[in-house]
């Protein structure tokens, strides 16, 4: 009896494959559309007679193209945003460092997301999303209170330097995103529908910023294990229009 197992199941195997194979949803699609969000930096840095925060704020506009193959999205994003900071540091109970202004900056981005396609009705699918982004910074522009506007990619501002006190590259402000969120597809025609899908990302901080860390460790301040607390986030809205192949 053992002896015809083998065959069977090897026979079953080849009938419901196919079937759960052409059962699954492997539409592939691709499109375009814009985004709109905020994103807000909290961090307090903390050490030895030191205490230091920095507080940024960011209206963020973009425009993307997206490939969809059903349970993955890929995404590339041009991303632009003006932003108002604060940055204080406070060293022995006196004021050691203060700096605040606005801003301006572009990044090209890629995103991976899973989702999983829930179907409402023939014209309604909502999905969750999960996944990482990588933002590369392009421009980075700083406008002080009261003095010029310096351009970070250039090295104009003076404070941009290492523990080395070598200037940071454009590359520092490079910037690692967890992203989170839901979509819903309406469809217009068989073909054509309609994108929607709110995110909320959680950034990594920076090279800059854990340099920062470095650097009060180092003369003259010579901080000894501070540490960095807080958080960025981004809540977005990004609307498009895709087409099913």
């Amino acid at each position: 009896m053992k002896k015809f197992i083998l065959p069977i199941l090897t026979a079953l195997l080849f009938v419901c494959l196919p079937n759960s194979l052409f059962a699954a949803d492997f539409s592939v699609s691709a499109g375009g559309g814009g985004l709109l969000g905020y994103t807000f930096t909290r961090y307090t840095m903390e050490g030895e007679n030191l205490n230091s925060i920095q507080n940024m704020d960011r209206l963020d506009y973009a425009g993307f193209l997206f490939f969809d193959a059903a349970y993955a999205e890929f995404s590339v994003i041009i991303q632009a945003g003006k932003n108002s900071y604060k940055e204080n540091m406070v060293y022995y109970d006196v004021p050691y460092a203060d700096s605040k202004g606005t801003g301006n900056e572009t990044s090209l981005g890629f995103s991976l997301l899973g989702k999983y396609p829930f179907t409402i009705n023939e014209t309604l699918k909502w999905f969750p999303l999960f996944g990482v982004e990588y933002q590369i910074a392009l421009i980075q522009r700083r406008h002080p209170d009261g003095d010029f506007v310096y351009d970070r990619s250039k090295g104009q501002l003076p404070e941009d330097r290492d523990k080395d006190d070598k200037q940071y590259s454009i590359s520092a402000w490079n910037s690692f995103w967890i992203d989170v969120g839901a979509g819903l597809d309406y469809n217009i025609t068989s073909s054509l529908f309609l994108r929607g899908e709110l995110l909320f990302g959680f950034r990594l901080p920076t090279s800059y910023e854990m340099g920062a860390l470095e650097k009060v460790q180092n003369p003259p301040l010579n901080v000894k294990n501070p540490n960095l607390t807080g958080l960025t986030g981004s809540p977005d809205l990004k609307i498009g229009i895709g087409y099913h192949f």
